[in-house]
């Protein structure tokens, strides 16, 4: 592994202060120096993401082992979870929520359980059945869980974890999955709820299963989605780039990747480098100014492998990184390929501006009630499914960016 400092990302210092690394790579609160203005959703209730199932089944491991980077053999030594914790994820860019674990034993039709408090606010449901157990209660509790949820939110999105698998064989996995999908879905439909989608994940926190199921869950959360996979799939092609990966590299949770499937190999390669360069950084990285992160706006990472395969990491801002993989061969290019990164990276930035401007005219609007104003109307900017609205009031999505910035 080599580490390269790139002088062309000194022209977005002056507008854009794109972070570092935190020596302790955990989250921490927002200081406001990362992005250059408040946290928009400072005070507000951020979506939420709920984990249940029934006890001992695995919730509060699974939170532990992806959002506070606790060993797997530790979570042995985790009591039972007696009353709901809560737990605020921010990073300051995309990956903005809160963690609810729920007790096995709550009770749905206790009085004092307020249904529309839970779920109102709820941007999806994570039910986590422990596979190597009889989970014909979990089921149970599966079905009553979203269907009280269902009436209260319809756009809650439903996730089912078939937890613990790194016990049972491949061919007993896929027949648990079946069994749990077939059931969970005929529950649904005999109740007249079959309307209800239900996506269902295969996970252990012994391999990287659980770190792509919750990918698959935040993306769900993130509007600007398609936007980014489009930024992802101009950079590709324009580079010779097999595959990308926009990683959270505290949690090493991948929040875009082009559209190309992905591949579990590819996956764990990528997870594998950010440890190691997170490592390395706190290793040899520190500087005399103990205060000074380890991994700076100008460094990268380059691992390359026997089978003439390339790795290659660039941070994209504080917490955000994108992760490649290439054949060696196309690596002749790397000018090209350091130049579409920056054009990728200030592409990134504008996103993230977009969103918290649109993120604080909604807040100022929803605390204060102004006369009305057409031109503030037309020039408001708004987050839209298939990008984002600009100030000038026209969507910028990732064609607009690709025009504003040449990608060789």
């Amino acid at each position: 592994m080599t580490s390269k400092r790139k002088d062309d990302d000194d022209q977005y210092q002056a507008s854009y202060d794109v972070g570092s690394f935190p020596k302790d790579f955990g989250y921490a609160p927002f200081d406001g120096e990362t992005e250059g203005s408040i946290d928009p959703l400072a005070g507000e209730q951020k979506p939420r993401i709920l984990l249940m199932g029934l006890r001992r089944s695995g919730k509060s491991s699974i939170q532990k082992v992806v959002f506070h980077k606790m060993s797997p053999n530790e979570t042995l030594f985790l009591e039972s979870t007696n009353k709901i914790i809560k737990d605020d994820i921010s990073n300051s860019s995309f990956v903005q929520f809160q963690i609810w674990d729920f007790p096995g034993q709550i009770d749905f039709f206790d009085p004092t359980f307020d249904s529309d408090m839970i779920f109102g606010g709820c941007g999806a449901l994570v039910f986590v059945i422990d596979a190597q157990d009889d989970y014909m209660e979990a089921l149970n509790k599966l079905h009553l869980t979203v269907t009280k949820a269902y009436k209260v939110n319809q756009a809650i999105k439903f996730e089912v974890f078939i937890h613990k698998v790194d016990g049972l064989s491949d061919d007993c996995k896929m027949e648990t999955q079946r069994d749990i999908h077939t059931r969970a879905n005929d529950d649904l439909a005999d109740s007249g709820c079959d309307q209800i989608h239900l996506s269902f994940h295969l996970t252990s926190i012994y391999d990287h299963s659980i770190f792509e199921a919750f990918s698959k869950v935040v993306q769900k959360l993130i509007p600007q989605l398609p936007t980014l996979e489009n930024l992802l799939n101009i950079l590709i092609s324009n580079s010779a780039i097999e595959k990308a990966f926009l990683f959270d590299v505290v949690s090493k949770i991948y929040i875009a990747t082009d559209s190309s499937p992905v591949d579990m190999q590819s996956y764990e390669l990528c997870c594998d480098m950010i440890d190691v360069v997170i490592d390395v950084s706190c290793i040899y990285g520190l500087r005399e100014d103990l205060e000074a992160a380890a991994f700076d706006n100008q460094s990268s990472s380059l691992i390359k492998l026997n089978n003439g395969t390339i790795l290659y990491l660039r941070e994209v801002n504080k917490f955000l990184a994108l992760v490649c993989i290439l054949r060696e061969d196309n690596f002749d290019r790397q000018g090209v390929i350091d130049y579409n990164f920056l054009c990728f990276r200030k592409a990134i930035q504008q996103v993230f501006e977009l969103r918290n401007k649109a993120l604080t005219t909604a807040n100022i609007n929803n605390h204060s009630t102004p006369s009305i104003n057409l031109n503030e109307t037309v020039n408001a900017p708004t987050v839209s499914q298939s990008g984002t609205m600009g100030q000038n009031g026209t969507v910028v999505n990732a064609q607009n960016f690709a025009q504003n910035r040449i990608f060789l």
